[in-house]
């Protein structure tokens, strides 16, 4: 049984990857070169030493039959393909913090923000920003 887009989640592998799109991809956006990386673009944003070609090349097949990314051939690049993320960084972001939200908190926020006061020491800065946040809401 397949699972719903909103379920979909990221392994760790393949979050590296998507934040190595997140983060190089949106730096190339202009009129003549397009938001997207080659797999060489994305192994060469990885520290030494760098996974081979056919690691890379597997997780890009699996985020884009997940629905995360997208391909397409570079023109002018003859076999080479260019991925573009289909999802931002904040969407997905949302969409896991809702899951977690519902399933261990049962939909409450206040159960939620309570468990991390309570787990995280919490300075009085970020809970005077949290407060903030929350009166502007």
């Amino acid at each position: 049984m397949k699972r719903k887009e909103e379920e979909r989640q990221l392994t760790k592998a393949e979050m590296e990857i998507m934040d190595i799109l997140w983060t190089n991809a949106s730096d190339k956006k202009t009129v003549d070169e397009p938001a997207g990386m080659t797999t060489h673009e994305i192994i060469s944003c990885y520290p030494e030493p760098k996974p081979a070609y056919s690691t890379i090349a597997t997780f890009l097949k699996i985020l884009t039959n997940k629905g995360f990314i997208q391909s397409c051939k570079q023109e002018g690049g003859g076999k080479t393909f260019v991925f573009y993320p289909l999802i931002s960084r904040e969407e997905y972001t949302n969409r896991v913090m809702k899951e977690v939200k519902s399933t261990f908190f049962a939909g409450s926020f206040r159960s939620m923000l309570s468990y991390f006061a309570k787990q995280e020491e919490v300075s009085d800065e970020d809970l005077a920003e949290i407060l903030t946040l929350i009166k502007e809401k």
